[in-house]
């Protein structure tokens, strides 16, 4: 049984962002399991770690030696192998020499499903893992997809932040490895400020957590995180306040600090006239504080920064921050009353001198668009409400305090038009067009804002198509992808009888104007987000790939229709007699596939009973079905197709449908496509995955 040893592999740099560190350790901790099964290296558990200053892999019981190989290899076919006396071709001489094997090596195996082929046996020996570590480590270093990385010095090879020194251990003994001009070794280095002294390791992930936390390093993110909630707890109990939660802060500070500890600060009471979305963002996203409230959920006048070391005086370090915050909020309070000297119609007139982008004109030619949505009516909204509130909406981009804090436009043109007097429901909706702005957030309240905000994406999408600037590959600047999600997801929402191809014609017919050949652009954006429904059905509302393609191949313009659908022949997949039901019915599509029936069946033409059987129980069933499908009760509808199964079984057991006769041929294909009409309106059901 081959020996395993602990590996520990420790890259130490100048501070890493916070933002790149949580997804490098996951990156890293992939690439190196990847690798080691590649290079044949059993192992136990692959371990990152990381603080701002350090990225760790640790790989438990990594065997002493690779695994060992023997395995036949097939080449060409035999019969290109050998020619007519039995002698290796150049094929064959190719195949041994590329195998290492003399061509009397050579045996012929037979494949399965292939014939006879050349085969020779393929036997190599494990190396030693000491010898293979330095290319792998190096190999895995180098991998790590660092979405912005620098080169330093004279040297050539770059990294996310310069390297000071490496940790390469294996069993206790330094693997030798160069990497950024620099040697590995055994030595570590503690927390920059509290031990920054040389740190002497003997190659276990124990002993280097155990003397790193000495040294005041905590290496162990998931530690760290802990320390600070605790941190925020204690805090709680002395200044008698609540932190608010915070995850996205948390994860964020948790990166940036090597030995966490909270202070705790205060602000003016004043400040707490401005907006409170304000003194958070300046808190949050300039500072990285959290901020606090009292016990009735209201915004305190205090805040919690996580420093990164300890201090010997802590009140020196508050005041500091109190400083910091204190200029913030005073430069916030000023831009808020400037705001509130002009209103929110002038911002809005001020929008023509803002450019949304170079063929699309202004901000305020945008505005204009979305004014005249169809949406509007649609939507069953107010059309004087909704109108102002397409005027208003954009209206803040061009205050002082979104231009200072720009992750607060929508909200700080919902308090103006509150303090303005507007009508509440305008007011909501300049915040809530923006709705949802990602994966995991809100959808709009109100029905106002959310057809804002579907006229103005829409107005986006076609643009943005029109002039050339559709997603391709990582490459969006305009975010169309998330703008087409969250139109989907407020359609989803709202169920509003509007389609998509309505929404598109009224965004088109408002764009000619400016770029005549807008209406060029169409069927193109109708595709786009048919692949963006069809990833919401399978990912997010767990719908079956096929039953999703099955759906949206029969229409996903009416997309809420199109959801319902897909729901409908998901269930229908859960009865136990769905394989059987739905090959019949995907034998009843594919057979009219190239063909095209025309007008319903000629009774008086059935040859056959079990024609005229099959077009009895359609009867029977077809303005029922029809009615359950104007209802949108698909289930029904398709529980009453169900039915048609034993008949449409004896029919294709009877029947030939492709008859020598072109009359009774022709006959038969308009039955079958009077019933793969109705099937037709719900789902193309040659879209499952059966076998029919």
């Amino acid at each position: 049984m081959a020996a395993a040893y602990e590996l520990l592999f420790e890259i130490g740099t100048e501070e890493i962002p916070a933002g790149l560190l949580a997804k490098a350790l996951v990156d890293l901790r992939e690439i190196a399991s990847e690798r080691l099964k590649a290079a044949r290296l059993g192992h136990g558990v692959v371990t990152t770690f990381g603080t701002p200053r350090r990225i760790v892999l640790s790989v438990a019981d990594l065997a002493d030696r690779q695994a060992d190989v023997a395995e036949l290899m097939t080449g060409p076919p035999a019969k290109a192998a050998f020619d007519a006396e039995g002698k290796p071709t150049k094929a064959a001489l190719g195949f041994a020499q590329k195998m290492g094997v003399s061509p009397s090596e050579l045996t012929v195996t037979e494949v399965p499903g292939k014939g006879a082929y050349v085969a020779a046996r393929r036997e190599e020996k494990g190396a030693m893992t000491r010898a293979l570590l330095p290319k792998l480590l190096a190999d895995m270093t180098r991998a790590i997809p660092w979405k912005k990385a620098m080169r330093w010095g004279t040297l050539d090879e770059p990294f996310v932040r310069p390297v000071h020194w490496l940790v390469a251990l294996y069993g206790g003994e330094v693997v030798p490895l160069e990497l950024f001009a620099l040697p590995s070794g055994r030595t570590t280095r503690g927390h920059r400020f509290l031990s920054p002294g040389v740190i002497l390791l003997d190659g276990t992930l124990a002993d280097y957590m155990s003397k790193l936390r000495g040294a005041f390093v905590i290496v162990d993110p998931e530690a760290r995180r802990t320390m600070i909630e605790a941190e925020l707890v204690r805090i709680q109990g002395e200044a008698n306040v609540r932190v608010r939660p915070d995850p996205p802060l948390l994860a964020e500070v948790t990166n940036l600090v090597e030995y966490p500890r909270a202070i705790c600060g205060s602000f003016a009471d004043r400040y707490l006239e401005v907006p409170e979305e304000v003194i958070v963002s300046a808190m949050r996203a300039h500072q990285r504080y959290f901020a606090t409230e009292n016990a009735g959920g209201t915004l305190a006048s205090k805040f919690v920064t996580i420093s990164g070391t300890l201090v010997a005086d802590p009140d020196m370090v508050r005041h500091g921050n109190e400083r910091v915050l204190a200029a913030r909020l005073a430069d916030a309070k000023f831009f808020f009353d400037e705001d509130l000297r002009t209103t929110l119609e002038d911002f809005a007139a001020k929008l023509d001198g803002v450019v949304f982008q170079a063929k699309l004109g202004s901000v305020g030619e945008k505005v204009a668009r979305v004014r005249q949505s169809v949406v509007a009516a649609r939507a069953g909204v107010d059309r004087a409400k909704f109108d102002r509130a397409a005027l208003l909406a954009k209206a803040d981009l061009v205050t002082k305090m979104v231009g200072e804090f720009p992750d607060l436009q929508g909200k700080m043109g919902q308090h103006y038009a509150r303090l303005a007097g507007e009508d509440p429901e305008v007011a909501a909706a300049i915040f809530e067009h923006y709705l949802p702005r990602g994966a995991q957030d809100r959808l709009p309240s109100g029905a106002l804002g959310a057809a804002v905000g579907v006229a103005d994406r829409m107005d986006t999408i076609v643009g943005c198509f029109a002039v050339g600037l559709a997603p391709t590959g990582s490459a969006d600047a305009f975010g169309l992808r998330r703008a087409s999600l969250a139109v989907l997801h407020v359609l989803l929402d709202r169920k509003w009888p509007v389609t998509l191809g309505a929404l598109l014609d009224s965004a088109i017919g408002e764009l000619a104007p400016k770029v005549p050949w807008v209406r060029d652009v169409r069927q193109q954006v109708l595709e786009f987000f048919a692949t963006r429904l069809r990833g919401l059905l399978i990912e997010v509302k767990k719908i079956p790939p096929d039953c999703a393609d099955a759906a949206l191949a029969a229409g996903f313009e009416d997309v809420p229709d199109a959801f319902e659908r897909a729901k409908a022949v998901a269930r229908l997949r859960e009865r136990p007699d769905f394989e059987p039901l739905a090959i019949a019915f995907k034998r009843v599509a594919n057979i009219l596939k190239g063909e095209a029936p025309r007008g319903e069946p000629e009774p008086a033409k059935f040859t056959h009973p079990s024609e005229t059987a099959l077009w009895e129980s359609l009867g029977t069933i077809r303005r029922r079905v029809e009615d359950f499908i104007a209802e949108r009760r698909y289930d029904m509808a398709l529980r009453e197709l169900a039915s048609l199964k034993p008949s449409v079984d004896k029919f294709f057991d009877e029947v030939l449908v492709m008859d020598k006769d072109p009359a009774i041929k022709n006959n038969r294909l308009a039955l079958l496509g009077a019933i793969n009409a109705l099937f037709a309106k719900i789902a193309d059901f040659r879209q499952l995955s059966v076998q029919a």
